[in-house]
């Protein structure tokens, strides 16, 4: 098979719990010809997915390394705390600061917040992971602050969340190379933005004239008085004939 005989095809990398099915469906509609891979990356290597071209766009977190990479923020997620069910913070229907400050809060290495950390008691050692630091919150050794869509992903039956505005949101966004944006990263860009099918980035096309009606008036041909013969001239009122 030569390379032009290669059918198109596109990878999109994404991060643990950001969800692209919708987006995936509407390009099975819109592109059927065109094979769409997913690959799921750790966060510390979704930028690095894109520089290596192990894919060709991807949805991540922000803040990251921007260097040479197109960034498209595309919409912001709830800052939860992870707690047991069975502890008193599940009681309430947010969490402030002063709630963790006597706690301790696990910070896992892969945190996607942009703090320095977490506020409360640090653990003796952090969690390499998020999926880690689910773990020990289970065991009771600690809260967990993540973005809402990353304590859906580890939902366990034992614990819950609650909302925590006092921690920085966190932004999805959509990515890939400077010099690469192709006409499917374009068509892509289009998908998750809500685009129609029939709308394009450049300016609308100028609408077809429909040429204006003449509004001149048609003469019509007067109607023959009643009683005249069809096709002749009328003539005078005479006695009938004798037979």
């Amino acid at each position: 098979m030569t390379g032009q005989d290669v059918p198109p095809s596109f990878t999109l990398a994404y991060v643990p719990g950001v969800t692209p099915t919708k987006w995936v469906r509407l390009w099975k509609e819109r592109l059927p010809e065109v094979a769409l891979t997913l690959l799921q990356v750790p966060a510390a290597d979704a930028a690095a997915a894109v520089r290596d071209r192990k894919a060709d766009a991807v949805l991540l977190r922000l803040p990251f390394d921007r260097t040479g990479l197109h960034a498209i923020p595309l919409y912001t997620e709830t800052t939860v705390v992870v707690v047991p069910k069975d502890h008193s913070a599940a009681l309430a229907e947010e969490l402030s600061t002063e709630d963790l400050v006597d706690g301790v809060v696990l910070h896992p290495l892969d945190d996607t917040l942009d703090w320095d950390g977490p506020p409360g008691q640090p653990a003796f050692h952090r969690p390499a992971t998020t999926a880690d630091a689910v773990e020990l919150v289970a065991a009771g050794v600690g809260l967990l602050v993540v973005p809402q869509s990353l304590a859906r992903l580890h939902h366990r039956r034992d614990l819950t969340y609650r909302p925590f505005p006092d921690a920085p949101e966190s932004r999805v966004a959509l990515s890939w190379v400077e010099d690469e944006t192709t006409d499917l990263v374009e068509q892509l860009i289009g998908i998750i933005r809500g685009r129609t099918v029939n709308s394009t980035r450049g300016p609308a096309p100028t609408p077809k004239q429909e040429p204006k009606p003449d509004k001149r008036k048609t003469p019509q041909a007067k109607p023959p008085r009643r009683g005249a013969p069809s096709g002749g001239k009328r003539g005078k009122p005479g006695k009938p004939r004798r037979k």
